[in-house]
This record gives structure tokens, sequence and C-alpha cells, in this order.
């Protein structure tokens, strides 16, 4: 089932069980260089003031994680992985392929991530999941940013069952807006469709994220750009 957004409280009944949002005690920072992103996020997150817009780069934002927008074999040779290499140094490249290599084969599944120790203090952890599964691909015609974006935050919620409390703070930028080619709103409303599905539930698998996204977005490419919609999650996923 898919419940489009177009004010709060909900008024249809089966969109009903949005309205008892647990809200999580992350905190998340949307920051991008590009202006025009920003004022889309503003747009897109207006009724979730807990998140934080800034235009700038993710480099000056002291979180707990980072995510950089990657491709399916982790080479961070451009965009914004570009950037992170060159700050956080060649070593986490490697250490992004490694995790890659031994959690999915050497290939990163779009709607998966990997999170791993940035070695540096800020951030502690680099979580990276692909927009794309080879380099500079346009991809505004895919479910891509919102299978990113909510792939993102399940990464959070394995690495603080894994480490609780490791993860308390991120930093995200605009998933696909720039080498994806994504336009800016939809890039906006679909990274707004991955927060919500995080805040309603966890899922045990990334396979089970990546089919609630996919068949409930499975149409978006009929939809106005300035709709959002938000992903009801299955009904023994939703938090309670």
């Amino acid at each position: 089932m898919v419940c489009p957004l177009d004010d709060i409280p909900f008024s249809r009944p089966e969109c009903a069980m949005t309205t008892d949002r647990v809200t999580s005690p992350l905190a998340v920072v949307l920051t991008d260089v590009n202006a025009k992103v920003v004022q889309a996020w503003r747009s897109a997150f207006a009724d979730t003031p807990e998140v934080r817009i800034v235009q700038g780069s993710i480099l000056d934002q002291h979180v707990d994680a980072w995510v950089s927008p990657t491709n399916s074999h982790g080479l961070m040779s451009g965009g914004v992985d570009a950037v992170v290499k060159r700050h956080l140094g060649a070593g986490i490249q490697l250490r992004v392929q490694r995790a890659i290599r031994d959690g999915f084969g050497g290939s990163l599944p779009i709607g998966s991530a990997v999170c791993v120790p940035s070695g540096a203090a800020n951030p502690r952890f680099l979580i990276s999941t692909p927009t794309m599964t080879q380099q500079a691909q346009n991809v505004r015609e895919t479910l891509n940013t919102a299978l990113a974006c909510a792939a993102a935050f399940q990464a959070v919620h394995m690495q603080n069952e894994r480490e609780p409390g490791s993860i308390g703070s991120i930093a995200l930028v605009g998933m696909g807006a720039a080498t994806g080619k994504v336009p800016p709103q939809v890039c906006a409303n679909l990274m707004w469709a991955g927060y919500m599905l995080f805040q309603d539930s966890s899922f045990d698998s990334y396979d089970e994220l990546r089919t609630t996204v996919t068949e409930q977005l499975h149409d978006i490419e009929r939809r106005p750009e300035t709709e959002r919609v938000r992903i009801a999650p299955p009904a023994a996923r939703r938090r309670r």
C-alpha cells in the first residue's frame, strides 16, 4: 500500500497507522552544496522539523556517520565519494570494498549499504550505499534514490544492533542528484520516503527492504514530481 501525502494529519483510514510515529533519537542532517537540492529538501521535509537542513559540504558536518552515494563496486573516484576519499584517505575505499566483498560477494546491490569505520575521529563511520551500479550513470528514471536512502538508514539500525548507541547522528547529501541526474524535487521526495520508512520500521534484511520499497513505488513515474509518497511497512515491521 502506498499513501500519497498531501497534508498531515492523514484523513485516509488505511494510512492511520502512520500517525503513531515513534520519533527516532537519531539526529539527521541533510547537507548539499547545490542550493536547488537544499530548497527542495526544505519543501519535502517541511513537516519534519527534527531534520536539520543546511547548504554546504558534508565534510563540515560533525556527526557519527557520513553517508556517501557510491556505485555497486565501491569505486570512490567521482562525486561525493571522491571528496570523502580525499578527506579520509585512500584506505577508506579499501575498507568499503572489503565490506562489499565480504558481505555481498564483491557487488553491492542497489538498496543495500555497508557501514565501515572511517579511521577518523569525525565521522566515526562511513555508510556507503549505491545509487548506481556503474560510475556516472543517469538514474533519474529509477527508484535508486529511495532505495539508497532507505538502505543507509537500515545500515544505522544494523550498526546500532551490533554496537548499541554507536551511531546517534548522521549526515546525508542529495542522493543521485549530481552524477545521477535526479531532479532536485524528485530526489528530495524520494529521500523523504526513505527517511519516513526508517521512522516507521526496521527490517531483518536488505532484500526485505528492497521488496517493500519497489512494490510500493513501482508507479512513481506516473505521479507528479511534487507528490510525496509514504511507504507503508509490512505489518510485522511496524514500530509500536
